[in-house]
């Protein structure tokens, strides 16, 4: 039998943890539907970061009947970037896509990614979503309208909204020769995404959009990290410090990228706390208190564009350490979008429930 040795295009890296239940419905959506000369040039490397349950017994029982797909096997847990860096240095594909392994594709997905990158060559192909609610019912993503229309390959500076896309890794193809080139790994704990996908599209030459939904993000499963009530949602401090100790570095005038970046750290920040599935309410003072700081600490001195209405208003408290303010801004404004017994009515508390504030923020919705 002769081995084909030829180089893939894409490689998809899958972090494998505690998602039996999801794995092949996973694995199978990469995979199903490629024509000879498409599944030639798909490789899948699945990463079994020490998972307690049968994930890594069902990897290689995938393996051995899917030949493209290759397992790592760590000896012990390291969570989900740390796990991308170990598939991405057994990847040998020149792009490389990065899946969650509860998530799956829509079909055709693959096939239309290939085909973008056969005809574009982008450093990085973004891609829109849907979202997936427990009852199967599936939604666009709030940034979603930020997609379309994008023909070609473009810079951000020429189509700087794409910088309010969600700011996930899962969204993004990316050619590995341009990772190499910028260094750019996936640092340990919780929010792993904000100091990886930001510097891609801010560096990338080229950037194509595929504007197809080619992910389904599952909401709300147990174990996510938007679903868990922890502290380690302040993880999120310490890779928005990272960030900006690379753009400081790359950048180190302020531009327009600072304050962009500036009122998408704070429109962040305030959805976890304000979130009751991740912050404990404990711990809710302690975290304003701490993007309060974050607040002072990175602020650009010419100032950033703050949104309007309630989530405008979050903002100047935030600016201010004003958390009592803060708390009662929040219970006002839940009390305002609650139908009061035995009307459809929603009644005002001084606090008007518009259709933006009722809107998920781009970017920070899911995650």
């Amino acid at each position: 039998m002769v081995t084909n040795t030829r180089q893939p295009l894409l490689s998809v890296i899958v972090p494998v943890y505690r998602v039996e239940e999801y794995l092949y419905t996973c694995l199978d959506s990469i995979l199903a539907g490629l024509n000879d000369a498409d599944v030639t040039d798909v490789e899948v490397v699945a990463v079994d970061d020490a998972s307690p349950d049968r994930c890594g017994e069902l990897l290689h029982a995938y393996a051995n009947r899917r030949p493209a797909t290759r397992t790592v096997t760590l000896p012990n847990n390291v969570g989900l970037g740390l796990a991308r860096n170990a598939g991405l240095k057994a990847a040998t594909g020149r792009y490389v896509w990065f899946v969650d392994s509860d998530d799956w594709l829509p079909p055709g997905s693959v096939p239309a990614v290939l085909a973008r990158l056969r005809t574009d060559r982008p450093d990085v192909l973004l891609l829109d979503h849907l979202r997936v609610h427990h009852d199967g019912r599936k939604e666009p993503d709030a940034s979603s309208p930020l997609l379309r229309e994008v023909n070609g390959c473009v810079r951000l500076n020429e189509r700087p909204e794409l910088l309010r896309v969600q700011h996930t890794a899962w969204n993004k193809v990316i050619r590995r020769s341009f990772l190499d080139d910028l260094g750019l790994l996936f640092f340990p704990g919780w929010y792993e995404d904000i100091p990886f996908s930001h510097p891609l599209l801010i560096t990338a030459e080229r950037i194509a959009v595929l504007d197809r939904a080619c992910y389904y993000y599952r909401l709300g499963r147990p174990g996510a990290i938007t679903a868990t009530p922890s502290e380690r949602h302040f993880d999120a401090f310490h890779q928005y410090r990272r960030l900006f100790e690379w753009l400081f570095t790359t950048y180190p005038q302020e531009t327009r990228l600072h304050a962009d970046l500036f009122g998408l750290m704070v429109s962040h920040l305030l959805v976890v706390v304000g979130n009751d599935h991740r912050m404990p309410a404990k711990l809710r003072r302690p975290f304003f208190r701490s993007a309060a700081a974050q607040y002072r600490r990175y602020r650009p001195a010419g100032g950033y564009p703050r949104p309007g209405g309630v989530r405008g208003l979050k903002h100047r408290l935030l600016a201010t350490n004003s958390y009592l303010l803060y708390t009662a801004l929040r219970t006002a404004h839940r009390l305002a979008r609650r139908p009061p017994s035995g009307s459809g009515t929603v009644v005002s508390a001084g606090l008007p429930a518009t259709s933006a504030e009722q809107q998920p923020d781009p970017l920070t919705a899911s995650r």
